[in-house]
């Protein structure tokens, strides 16, 4: 019997699916927590319109963060490579949740196997 399994990204903020290319994960942070959320491509650009006036009268400071690849350097979108990452775990015998953050453990284990 042949199964298959689908795996949706979907945006945190209004529950609509994201489509290939059509957004992904966002992280930023704010009074020093860090934190992730996944948007479509319109509720991303509210964010960082929402946030550009502030940003842009902001001081940067200490070391500039490390941010992940962009989309295309990873051969997919953000939202593509969290899905194979989830369905690449699930077949490996790890536990991941259909939707939010994948543990670092797991993020790795899967660069170690690609």
């Amino acid at each position: 019997m042949a199964q298959k399994v689908i795996v949706e990204t979907v945006d945190d903020l209004d529950g609509s699916v994201i489509t290939d290319g059509s957004g992904g994960t966002v992280a930023f942070s704010f009074q020093g927590r860090s934190y992730e959320i996944d948007l479509s491509e319109e509720n991303r650009e509210k964010l960082e319109a929402a946030l550009d006036p502030f940003i842009s009268k902001a001081r940067a400071t200490g070391q500039r963060r490390r941010v992940a690849e962009p989309a295309s350097s990873r051969g997919g979108s953000g939202g593509n490579r969290l899905q194979e990452v989830r369905e690449w775990a699930r077949a490996n015998g790890h536990e991941v949740s259909d939707r939010g953050r994948i543990a670092k453990a797991i993020q790795d284990a899967y660069e170690q196997a690609h």
